[in-house]
């Protein structure tokens, strides 16, 4: 069963948690230095270290191999970044079936462990994180320096190396114009939040990432904690302004018009799915209507656009894309 089918602690406003490592080897400049063979090799030394690694099985997936739409719908699912998608030689990925590990090899870094659970299960995800980095120190050479911690491509990830983030349905807030303001406190708490795709991503479906931004001079323990903290004050507020919008009658007739529409229509683009998704998980979240959350974050992350084309037997047409992202909801909710 995939990840995202499950709903986790706080699941009515925290749709995932997310805990990538950045990890180097010492003796191989930086990936943006290395040829199509020498990330082969890089990988082949990877992919070897964690041969016998028997707490979760991983698959492994050359990417030269995938097609444009399956590389894509991978970033889609945020199990690999889009730069990973778009130049894919020598390049690899790892991944456990219920697609709650991925592994990036020579992406920006030379290994990238990366751990997504539903809800809000930071420790969770940082302890499955560790238990797979623990495994390859043990057989690799990091690079490593004692006073700056690991090292990295990119010097923001310098330190610890780990980035942790948790997904959010904010439409509350969102509606209440609280946003910017929020944003501008949790930066100056050494967190960041941005749209769903991270810097420089799109905001759509009232859906927000909130990430540690210091990976220098704190521990993991820290960070996670600091975050874990921070997450909880959203989830707080984000309930408060719950309860007052949904005893707004012109609120409620939207609530149920999006309802009605996913019900009913018969084409739906990608983001007019992810605007009325996000009404009608408001919705089933405050108990207005009788959907499964889990149904509604599998419409969310199957219906993207390169995940029903690497699903289809023949390419689709935007126009087709449509028809079948309608017909596969009305199935779903009616």
């Amino acid at each position: 069963m995939k990840w995202y089918m499950d709903l986790g602690n706080q699941g009515d406003i925290v749709l995932s948690t997310r805990v990538r490592l950045a990890r180097n080897l010492v003796d191989y400049p930086f990936p943006s230095r290395l040829d199509s063979k020498e990330k082969e090799e890089v990988s082949s030394i990877i992919k070897e270290a964690l041969s016998d690694y028997n707490e979760k099985a991983l698959g492994n997936i050359d990417m030269a191999s995938l097609t444009p739409a399956e590389a894509v719908s991978l970033a889609e699912k945020h199990l690999i970044s889009p730069e990973f998608a778009s130049e894919t030689r020598g390049r690899s990925l790892l991944l456990s079936e219920s697609e709650d590990v991925s592994i990036m090899l020579c992406e920006e870094d030379h290994v990238r462990i990366q751990v997504i659970y539903p809800g809000l299960s930071l420790e969770e995800a940082f302890s499955t994180a560790e238990k797979i980095d623990s495994h390859l120190e043990k057989k690799l050479s990091y690079a490593f320096s004692e006073n700056l911690g690991y090292l990295t491509q990119c010097p923001t990830n310098l330190g610890t190396g780990m980035r942790a983030s948790v997904m959010l349905h904010l439409p509350a807030l969102s509606k209440k114009g609280a946003m910017r303001g929020l944003s501008t406190t949790v930066s100056k708490l050494g967190l960041t939040l941005r749209g769903s795709y991270g810097e420089g991503g799109e905001t759509s479906g009232d859906i927000y990432q909130l990430s540690n931004q210091v990976t220098l001079g704190i521990s993991e323990s820290a960070a996670i904690q600091n975050l874990s903290s921070i997450a909880l004050q959203i989830i707080a507020q984000e309930k408060q302004a719950r309860a007052v919008l949904v005893k707004d009658e012109d609120f409620m007739d939207k609530i149920y018009r999006a309802y009605g529409i996913l019900k009913s229509a018969y084409k739906l683009t990608s983001r007019e799915l992810i605007g009325l998704l996000s009404y009608v998980r408001l919705g089933a979240s405050e108990g207005i209507l009788n959907v499964p959350l889990e149904t509604l974050s599998a419409l969310f992350i199957e219906l993207q656009p390169a995940t029903m084309n690497a699903q289809s037997e023949a390419p689709l047409s935007q126009s087709q894309r449509d028809i079948q992202r309608a017909e596969r909801v009305r199935e779903a909710l009616n």
